[in-house]
């Protein structure tokens, strides 16, 4: 049985990390065979930041590629080397900052390095939707809304998400333990027993109604 971390906290109020929980979970019988990550975007665009396109020109030795001066927030400005047709002046784009993992078409990781191309320093990557994993179209870069704020997390504009999921190997006398409040509650007598103080979180019913037609 698969469990999620995230979904889990939801119905016990705990701060544990999701190994040690695992450990806990496994001393009350609920053995945690497998911990597994998941995130809806690989890498969880970690080192992505929406950034402002200030300035842009031609590369001075290259024909297809353009120097871009990029506001990346906190007073940040980058020099990147861009060969995307599509860039121009005033876009707020996605930036692959320096240190930055992504991955290729094979799912391969590689990192984001400061670089020279052209003999002209490039300091991050303006990216493509396909180069972030979050769509199809890489012929040019991704332009962001206007309203984005330059340094703001693309983790959060795109409300990318991350979590640990517990694979349980549940026996059959567990059906108790069959759901993430059956496991929550199990967990709060553990963490009781570890002296940690915590309560269930109930899910709220109040969208079920009663009326005489339920009564029959």
């Amino acid at each position: 049985m698969k469990i999620s971390y995230s979904w889990l906290k939801q119905f016990i109020s705990m701060d544990w990390e999701p190994e040690r929980t695992a450990e806990l979970l496994t001393a009350l019988g609920l053995e945690v065979e497998g911990i597994a990550q998941y995130e809806s975007v690989k890498g969880g665009l970690r080192g992505v930041v929406a950034g402002h396109v200030l300035a842009c020109k031609k590369h001075p030795n290259a024909d297809k590629l353009k120097l871009a001066e990029v506001d990346l927030g906190n007073a940040t400005v980058v020099q990147i080397v861009c060969g995307a047709p599509n860039i121009a002046i005033g876009q707020k784009v996605a930036v692959a900052t320096e240190g930055t993992v992504l991955y290729d078409d094979q799912n391969r990781p590689y990192t984001i390095k400061k670089s020279t191309i052209r003999g002209e320093e490039s300091h991050g990557m303006i990216c493509s939707e396909t180069e972030l994993k979050l769509g199809e179209h890489g012929e040019g870069i991704m332009v962001l809304d206007d309203a984005v704020v330059p340094g703001t997390p693309c983790a959060a504009i795109f409300d990318v998400t991350s979590d640990t999921v517990f694979e349980i190997g549940l026996t059959p006398n567990r059906a108790d333990a069959m759901s993430h409040f059956g496991v929550a509650r199990d967990l709060r007598a553990g963490l009781l027993q570890q002296g940690v103080s915590t309560t269930v979180i109930t899910p709220s019913v109040s969208s079920f109604r009663v009326n005489n037609r339920t009564l029959k």
